[in-house]
Protein backbone atom coordinates (compact mmCIF):
# COMPACT_ATOMS: atom_id res chain seq x y z
CA UNK A 1 0.00 0.00 0.00
CA UNK A 2 1.23 3.50 -0.84
CA UNK A 3 1.83 5.72 2.17
CA UNK A 4 -1.10 7.97 3.10
CA UNK A 5 0.63 10.99 4.61
CA UNK A 6 2.18 14.36 3.83
CA UNK A 7 0.49 17.15 1.88
CA UNK A 8 -2.46 15.66 0.02
CA UNK A 9 -4.85 17.70 -2.10
CA UNK A 10 -8.63 17.49 -2.09
CA UNK A 11 -8.95 18.13 -5.82
CA UNK A 12 -11.36 20.66 -7.27
CA UNK A 13 -13.22 19.49 -10.38
CA UNK A 14 -13.22 21.53 -13.62
CA UNK A 15 -16.31 21.78 -15.81
CA UNK A 16 -16.69 23.16 -19.31
CA UNK A 17 -20.09 23.68 -20.89
CA UNK A 18 -21.64 21.68 -18.09
CA UNK A 19 -19.40 18.64 -18.55
CA UNK A 20 -16.42 17.26 -16.64
CA UNK A 21 -13.28 18.74 -18.23
CA UNK A 22 -10.82 15.85 -18.33
CA UNK A 23 -7.98 17.77 -19.96
CA UNK A 24 -8.06 20.52 -17.33
CA UNK A 25 -8.24 17.90 -14.58
CA UNK A 26 -5.11 16.22 -15.86
CA UNK A 27 -3.36 19.60 -15.97
CA UNK A 28 -4.37 20.32 -12.37
CA UNK A 29 -2.96 16.97 -11.28
CA UNK A 30 0.33 17.60 -13.08
CA UNK A 31 0.58 20.95 -11.29
CA UNK A 32 -0.02 19.20 -7.99
CA UNK A 33 2.65 16.57 -8.47
CA UNK A 34 5.15 19.11 -9.79
CA UNK A 35 4.41 21.23 -6.71
CA UNK A 36 5.33 18.49 -4.27
CA UNK A 37 1.88 17.17 -3.39
CA UNK A 38 2.22 13.68 -1.92
CA UNK A 39 -1.28 12.40 -2.73
CA UNK A 40 -4.49 13.41 -4.48
CA UNK A 41 -8.07 12.98 -3.35
CA UNK A 42 -10.66 13.26 -6.12
CA UNK A 43 -14.41 13.34 -5.52
CA UNK A 44 -14.63 14.77 -2.04
CA UNK A 45 -16.45 17.91 -0.94
CA UNK A 46 -13.98 20.12 -2.80
CA UNK A 47 -14.52 18.05 -5.94
CA UNK A 48 -18.29 18.74 -5.98
CA UNK A 49 -19.05 15.03 -5.79
CA UNK A 50 -22.48 15.88 -4.38
CA UNK A 51 -23.57 17.41 -7.70
CA UNK A 52 -21.95 14.87 -10.01
CA UNK A 53 -23.64 11.78 -11.41
CA UNK A 54 -22.16 8.44 -10.33
CA UNK A 55 -20.60 7.72 -13.72
CA UNK A 56 -19.01 11.19 -13.75
CA UNK A 57 -17.52 10.54 -10.32
CA UNK A 58 -16.01 7.19 -11.25
CA UNK A 59 -14.67 8.62 -14.49
CA UNK A 60 -13.00 11.43 -12.53
CA UNK A 61 -11.34 8.90 -10.21
CA UNK A 62 -10.15 6.88 -13.20
CA UNK A 63 -8.73 10.00 -14.88
CA UNK A 64 -6.95 10.90 -11.64
CA UNK A 65 -5.40 7.42 -11.49
CA UNK A 66 -4.32 7.66 -15.12
CA UNK A 67 -2.85 11.14 -14.63
CA UNK A 68 -1.01 10.24 -11.43
CA UNK A 69 0.65 7.25 -13.15
CA UNK A 70 1.64 5.73 -9.83
CA UNK A 71 3.69 8.75 -8.77
CA UNK A 72 1.45 9.56 -5.81
CA UNK A 73 -1.43 7.68 -4.17
CA UNK A 74 -4.97 8.40 -5.33
CA UNK A 75 -7.70 8.21 -2.69
CA UNK A 76 -11.17 8.36 -4.23
CA UNK A 77 -14.11 9.84 -2.37
CA UNK A 78 -16.80 7.20 -1.88
CA UNK A 79 -18.80 8.30 1.16
CA UNK A 80 -22.58 8.38 1.44
CA UNK A 81 -25.36 8.49 4.03
CA UNK A 82 -26.33 5.02 2.82
CA UNK A 83 -24.10 2.11 3.88
CA UNK A 84 -25.06 -0.17 1.00
CA UNK A 85 -24.48 2.63 -1.48
CA UNK A 86 -21.08 3.34 0.08
CA UNK A 87 -20.09 -0.32 -0.26
CA UNK A 88 -20.93 -0.12 -3.97
CA UNK A 89 -19.09 3.20 -4.35
CA UNK A 90 -15.93 1.72 -2.85
CA UNK A 91 -16.23 -1.08 -5.38
CA UNK A 92 -16.29 1.47 -8.19
CA UNK A 93 -13.33 3.37 -6.73
CA UNK A 94 -11.36 0.11 -6.56
CA UNK A 95 -12.28 -0.74 -10.15
CA UNK A 96 -11.04 2.70 -11.21
CA UNK A 97 -7.61 1.79 -9.82
CA UNK A 98 -7.50 4.03 -6.74
CA UNK A 99 -5.15 3.22 -3.89
CA UNK A 100 -7.81 3.80 -1.25
CA UNK A 101 -11.21 5.32 -0.54
CA UNK A 102 -12.16 8.33 1.56
CA UNK A 103 -15.31 7.54 3.56
CA UNK A 104 -17.07 10.50 5.17
CA UNK A 105 -19.33 9.74 8.10
CA UNK A 106 -22.97 9.36 7.01
CA UNK A 107 -24.69 12.74 6.81
CA UNK A 108 -28.27 13.95 7.30
CA UNK A 109 -29.56 10.77 8.96
CA UNK A 110 -27.28 11.34 11.99
CA UNK A 111 -26.35 7.80 13.08
CA UNK A 112 -25.37 7.03 16.66
CA UNK A 113 -21.77 6.30 17.58
CA UNK A 114 -22.62 2.59 17.43
CA UNK A 115 -24.08 3.12 13.98
CA UNK A 116 -20.87 4.77 12.81
CA UNK A 117 -18.83 1.77 13.94
CA UNK A 118 -21.17 -0.63 12.14
CA UNK A 119 -21.07 1.55 9.00
CA UNK A 120 -17.29 1.30 8.71
CA UNK A 121 -17.32 -2.35 9.76
CA UNK A 122 -19.73 -3.22 6.95
CA UNK A 123 -17.58 -1.41 4.38
CA UNK A 124 -14.39 -3.08 5.61
CA UNK A 125 -16.07 -6.48 5.59
CA UNK A 126 -17.17 -5.96 1.97
CA UNK A 127 -13.69 -4.84 0.87
CA UNK A 128 -11.11 -6.83 2.85
CA UNK A 129 -7.58 -5.52 2.52
CA UNK A 130 -8.55 -2.32 0.70
CA UNK A 131 -7.33 0.87 2.46
CA UNK A 132 -10.07 3.10 3.83
CA UNK A 133 -9.66 6.63 5.17
CA UNK A 134 -12.38 7.69 7.58
CA UNK A 135 -13.48 11.32 7.40
CA UNK A 136 -14.96 13.26 10.30
CA UNK A 137 -16.36 16.69 9.39
CA UNK A 138 -19.21 17.41 11.81
CA UNK A 139 -19.74 20.93 10.47
CA UNK A 140 -21.03 19.40 7.22
CA UNK A 141 -22.46 16.04 8.25
CA UNK A 142 -24.32 16.83 11.44
CA UNK A 143 -22.63 13.99 13.30
CA UNK A 144 -19.33 13.97 15.19
CA UNK A 145 -17.39 10.70 15.33
CA UNK A 146 -15.91 10.88 18.83
CA UNK A 147 -12.33 9.78 19.57
CA UNK A 148 -13.52 6.69 21.43
CA UNK A 149 -15.51 5.71 18.35
CA UNK A 150 -12.55 6.36 16.06
CA UNK A 151 -10.51 4.04 18.29
CA UNK A 152 -13.09 1.29 17.72
CA UNK A 153 -13.10 1.93 13.97
CA UNK A 154 -9.29 1.84 14.01
CA UNK A 155 -9.48 -1.80 15.10
CA UNK A 156 -10.45 -2.57 11.50
CA UNK A 157 -7.24 -3.29 9.60
CA UNK A 158 -8.70 -1.73 6.45
CA UNK A 159 -9.03 1.69 8.13
CA UNK A 160 -5.53 3.11 7.77
CA UNK A 161 -6.13 6.82 8.39
CA UNK A 162 -8.64 9.45 9.42
CA UNK A 163 -9.15 12.92 8.01
CA UNK A 164 -10.19 14.91 11.08
CA UNK A 165 -11.85 18.28 10.50
CA UNK A 166 -13.36 19.02 13.90
CA UNK A 167 -10.80 21.84 14.29
CA UNK A 168 -9.81 21.38 17.92
CA UNK A 169 -6.33 20.53 19.09
CA UNK A 170 -7.70 18.61 22.06
CA UNK A 171 -9.31 16.28 19.51
CA UNK A 172 -5.94 15.67 17.85
CA UNK A 173 -4.38 14.86 21.22
CA UNK A 174 -7.23 12.50 22.13
CA UNK A 175 -6.89 10.68 18.82
CA UNK A 176 -3.14 10.32 19.25
CA UNK A 177 -3.63 8.90 22.73
CA UNK A 178 -6.36 6.44 21.76
CA UNK A 179 -5.33 5.22 18.32
CA UNK A 180 -2.36 7.16 16.97
CA UNK A 181 -0.34 3.96 16.87
CA UNK A 182 -2.89 2.27 14.60
CA UNK A 183 -3.80 4.82 11.97
CA UNK A 184 -2.45 7.96 10.34
CA UNK A 185 -4.04 11.18 11.54
CA UNK A 186 -4.58 13.71 8.76
CA UNK A 187 -5.76 17.27 9.29
CA UNK A 188 -8.88 18.30 7.42
CA UNK A 189 -8.39 21.96 8.30
CA UNK A 190 -5.83 24.12 6.50
CA UNK A 191 -5.76 26.68 9.32
CA UNK A 192 -4.38 24.22 11.88
CA UNK A 193 -1.90 22.10 9.93
CA UNK A 194 1.13 23.00 12.05
CA UNK A 195 -0.41 22.38 15.50
CA UNK A 196 -2.13 19.23 14.24
CA UNK A 197 1.17 17.77 13.04
CA UNK A 198 2.88 18.93 16.23
CA UNK A 199 0.32 16.81 18.10
CA UNK A 200 1.31 13.75 16.06
CA UNK A 201 -0.54 14.15 12.78
CA UNK A 202 0.98 12.72 9.61
CA UNK A 203 -0.20 15.40 7.20
CA UNK A 204 -3.20 17.15 5.70
CA UNK A 205 -5.85 16.69 3.03
CA UNK A 206 -5.89 20.29 1.90
CA UNK A 207 -8.09 22.66 -0.08
CA UNK A 208 -5.54 25.47 -0.29
CA UNK A 209 -2.97 23.19 -1.89
CA UNK A 210 -5.06 23.28 -5.07
CA UNK A 211 -3.64 26.76 -5.62
CA UNK A 212 -0.46 26.68 -3.50
CA UNK A 213 0.84 23.10 -3.59
CA UNK A 214 4.49 23.97 -3.04
CA UNK A 215 3.85 26.20 -0.04
CA UNK A 216 1.62 23.61 1.60
CA UNK A 217 4.06 20.78 0.86
CA UNK A 218 6.90 22.83 2.36
CA UNK A 219 4.81 23.61 5.45
CA UNK A 220 3.98 19.95 6.04
CA UNK A 221 7.57 18.84 5.44
CA UNK A 222 8.94 21.44 7.86
CA UNK A 223 6.38 20.60 10.52
CA UNK A 224 7.04 16.86 10.25
CA UNK A 225 10.79 17.47 10.43
CA UNK A 226 10.36 19.51 13.60
CA UNK A 227 11.59 22.70 11.92
CA UNK A 228 9.10 24.88 13.75
CA UNK A 229 10.63 28.20 12.72
CA UNK A 230 10.11 27.48 9.02
CA UNK A 231 6.76 25.77 9.56
CA UNK A 232 5.43 28.63 11.68
CA UNK A 233 6.47 31.20 9.07
CA UNK A 234 4.71 29.24 6.32
CA UNK A 235 1.56 28.73 8.40
CA UNK A 236 1.38 32.48 8.99
CA UNK A 237 2.19 33.24 5.36
CA UNK A 238 -0.71 31.07 4.19
CA UNK A 239 -3.22 32.24 6.77
CA UNK A 240 -4.72 35.11 4.77
CA UNK A 241 -4.99 32.84 1.71
CA UNK A 242 -6.87 30.27 3.80
CA UNK A 243 -9.27 32.98 4.93
CA UNK A 244 -9.89 34.05 1.34
CA UNK A 245 -10.43 30.44 0.25
CA UNK A 246 -13.03 29.86 2.95
CA UNK A 247 -14.83 33.20 2.75
CA UNK A 248 -17.74 31.34 1.15
CA UNK A 249 -18.69 27.68 1.05
CA UNK A 250 -15.94 25.41 -0.25
CA UNK A 251 -15.27 24.91 -3.18
CA UNK A 252 -16.66 28.26 -4.39
CA UNK A 253 -13.51 30.33 -3.64
CA UNK A 254 -10.93 27.71 -4.63
CA UNK A 255 -12.56 27.22 -8.02
CA UNK A 256 -12.57 30.96 -8.56
CA UNK A 257 -8.90 31.08 -7.58
CA UNK A 258 -8.02 28.40 -10.12
CA UNK A 259 -9.95 30.40 -12.71
CA UNK A 260 -7.98 33.56 -11.87
CA UNK A 261 -4.76 31.55 -12.16
CA UNK A 262 -5.76 30.32 -15.62
CA UNK A 263 -5.84 26.65 -14.62
CA UNK A 264 -9.44 26.12 -15.72
CA UNK A 265 -12.74 27.93 -16.21
CA UNK A 266 -15.03 29.30 -13.47
CA UNK A 267 -17.97 26.89 -13.90
CA UNK A 268 -19.54 25.59 -10.72
CA UNK A 269 -22.71 23.56 -10.34
CA UNK A 270 -25.86 24.71 -8.60
CA UNK A 271 -26.78 25.11 -5.84
CA UNK A 272 -23.29 26.62 -5.52
CA UNK A 273 -22.77 29.95 -7.26
CA UNK A 274 -19.68 31.93 -8.36
CA UNK A 275 -17.68 33.85 -5.77
CA UNK A 276 -19.18 37.23 -4.92
CA UNK A 277 -17.64 40.60 -4.19
CA UNK A 278 -15.84 41.71 -2.13
CA UNK A 279 -14.54 38.17 -1.62
CA UNK A 280 -13.38 37.85 -5.22
CA UNK A 281 -11.24 41.00 -4.98
CA UNK A 282 -9.70 39.88 -1.69
CA UNK A 283 -8.89 36.49 -3.16
CA UNK A 284 -7.18 38.07 -6.15
CA UNK A 285 -5.17 40.24 -3.76
CA UNK A 286 -3.97 37.24 -1.76
CA UNK A 287 -3.05 35.26 -4.87
CA UNK A 288 -1.02 38.24 -6.06
CA UNK A 289 0.70 38.61 -2.69
CA UNK A 290 1.89 35.01 -2.93
CA UNK A 291 2.92 35.38 -6.60
CA UNK A 292 0.37 32.79 -7.68
CA UNK A 293 -1.11 34.80 -10.55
Amino acid sequence: MKTIEGSMTALATPFQNGRFDEAAYRELIERQIAGGTSGIVPMGTTGEAATMAPEERWRAVRVAVEAARGRVPVVGGAGSHNTAETVESVKRVREAGADGALIVTPYYNKPTQAGLVEHYRAIARAHPGFPLIAYNVPGRTGVDMLPETVARVAELSEVVAIKEASVTMSRAVDLMELCGDRLALLSGDDFTVLPFIACGGKGVISVSSNVAPRLMADLVAAARAGNLTVARALQVKLNALHKALFAESNPIPVKWALHLMGVFGPEIRLPLTPLSEPHASKLREELGRLNLL
